[in-house]
């Protein structure tokens, strides 16, 4: 595409802006350096940094309430109402402050099976914010844009603020969700993930309501005999590291649909992954994916050098790159699998409590669906700087716009005519809290995972823990056996008992909310108090 065209955005407000349409991710690449908006790292990926926010601000994310919304979604402290009428007299401020300016423009899809794909027009006021829509979201082909026309428009302006005052959102930073308009606005925050979750929130509405299909917020992969796994779990628990195999193909490392036909899709065609403590040796897919076409967000170079220092977390410990899918070597063509057979949930429990791995019955894992339990990761949101023990519906309730049981109904149905197998993993701490024990290493996990997925825990023996009754196998290969039983890891047993007990508390006292609607089956999935 050329750098300039005469492409028109008057129609939907944008006037006499200086459009660049469709630019290559070299010609974006370029033109952030040329406009001192970034740096090129040693592999030639392209450094920038998000400002004021480096994560989410879920308080400040909201969705209009309608006709369309009114009955469908859980409003509350996750889903925020917005009034029609001042989300379009923000919309007209937003359009008229785009207006003469110099803006970009990508048309791009989103669900990678045409069945379900949508066309998403994203507009931008920088260059890298639309190298990252080419990263996250499907490239249409020459002759699809030929006869592109949007179902979805998304419009993101970091350096417009709010009002609070006359525009009714909370701050000067939003990201409001129009569902009669099909258009998203986010303004007043340059950090990323928000257009990301921005599409994601829209179909997590509209698939389980116009599509019986269930989103999903997980990574997946595909093996040779083509059963596809799936993991679920919030920033920092793992999904894309371990959905990211060498020996299995990648469907996608965070968003994806489960259709009727029991078809898995990924949402995205790219991958937006956490590089804290990044290396060659542990992570090599997403290590070497960060090559010139890759956006590093928040990193800190090594002193006199423009090689990345990924242990340096001083601006933030939510430090990301995205890069499109093709930058890993092993993917799945079409990134569309079929044939779920296994299931992950991943936490990192910052208790030291769950087990590394545990075998869950249907109810434990409706259960532990629609508990969503992990530790919130520093960063991951404005205003958390360290790790918490965190619930979050369905592991993603941010993103969440319906009832968490009406997603937790849709996969335990699934479950059961699939049959598929439900695992807990804890990817977070072992030997004590956080604090005092070690992170459980990734090497262990992958190995468990593998076993897993290769039917070796088929014919182990097993046995139940004492408070969470979920089955933990008493031998895993290449795993100590030592460690399978978090109990054994605790120098002091009676204070791993107590604090065992306290976060079954913790769980019962989430658990509350959701009891009404839950069945018998799920009920008995709860630990013992």
């Amino acid at each position: 595409m050329n750098e300039s065209t005469t492409f028109s955005l008057e129609n939907i407000g944008i006037k006499n802006a200086n459009i660049h349409y469709q630019l290559s991710p070299g010609q974006l690449h370029d033109l952030t350096l040329q406009r001192r908006e970034g740096n090129a790292t040693s592999t030639g990926a392209l450094a920038i940094n998000t400002g004021k926010f480096s994560g989410r601000s879920p308080q400040d994310r909201f969705i209009v309430k309608d006709h369309i919304t009114e009955n469908e979604v859980w409003w509350g402290a996750v889903n925020i109402p917005f009034e029609a009428a001042k989300f379009d007299a923000l919309y007209n401020k937003l359009t008229d402050y785009l207006s003469n300016k110099e803006i970009f423009v990508r048309d791009a899809a989103v669900c990678a099976d045409p069945n379900y794909r949508l066309n998403v027009r994203v507009i931008t006021e920088t260059p890298w914010e639309n190298l990252f829509a080419y990263n996250m979201f499907l490239r249409p082909t020459a002759q699809e844009l030929a006869q592109f026309s949007p179902d979805w428009t998304l419009i993101c302006a970091p350096s417009f603020q709010a009002d609070p005052k006359t525009d009714g959102t909370r701050q000067e930073n939003f990201a409001i969700l129009n569902f009669s308009r099909k258009t998203i606005i986010i303004g007043g925050t340059a950090y990323t993930g928000e257009m990301k979750k921005g599409i994601f929130s829209a179909l997590n509405f509209m698939l389980p309501v116009f599509k019986n299909t269930l989103p999903m917020h997980c990574s997946a992969n595909v093996g040779e005999d083509g059963a596809t796994a799936i993991f679920f779990g919030l920033s920092g628990t793992g999904k894309t590291t371990l959905s990211a195999d060498p020996n299995r193909k990648l469907i996608g490392d965070d968003e994806h649909g489960w259709t009727s036909e029991n078809t898995v899709f990924n949402f995205e065609g790219g991958c937006y992954a956490k590089v804290v403590n990044l290396s060659e040796e542990n992570e090599p897919d997403i290590f070497n994916a960060i090559k010139r076409g890759a956006l590093l967000e928040n990193i800190v170079f090594k002193k006199g050098t423009n090689e990345v220092d990924y242990t340096d977390i001083s601006i933030t410990p939510n430090t990301r790159v995205s890069y499109p899918i093709e930058h890993i070597n092993n993917v799945q063509p079409g990134s569309i699998g079929e044939n779920p057979k296994n299931i992950f949930f991943l936490t990192a429990d910052s208790f030291g409590i769950l087990p590394p791995i545990a075998k869950l019955t249907p109810g434990q894992a409706a259960y532990h669906f629609i508990s969503g339990y992990t530790a919130k990761i520093a960063g991951t949101e404005a205003g958390i700087n360290e790790p918490q023990p965190n619930f979050s519906a369905c592991f993603g309730a941010p993103f969440m716009p319906l009832h968490p049981t009406r997603y937790a109904e849709m996969l335990s149905q699934k479950m059961k005519d699939a049959d598929v197998k439900v695992w807990l993993i804890n990817t977070g701490w072992t030997g004590g809290p956080y604090g005092t024990g070690s992170r459980m290493k990734l090497k262990y996990t992958r190995a468990m995972i593998t076993a897993a997925l290769n039917g070796e825990l088929d014919t182990v023996n097993y046995h139940n823990h004492a408070v969470f009754k979920m089955a933990i196998p008493k031998s895993c290969p290449n795993v100590p056996g030592e460690i399978l039983n978090p109990r054994n890891t605790w120098e002091d047993k009676d204070l791993y008992d107590t604090k065992a007990r306290e976060l079954a508390q913790k769980f019962k006292a989430n658990f509350i909310k959701f009891e009404s609607f839950a069945n018998d089956e799920i009920l008995e999935g709860a630990p013992e108090v």
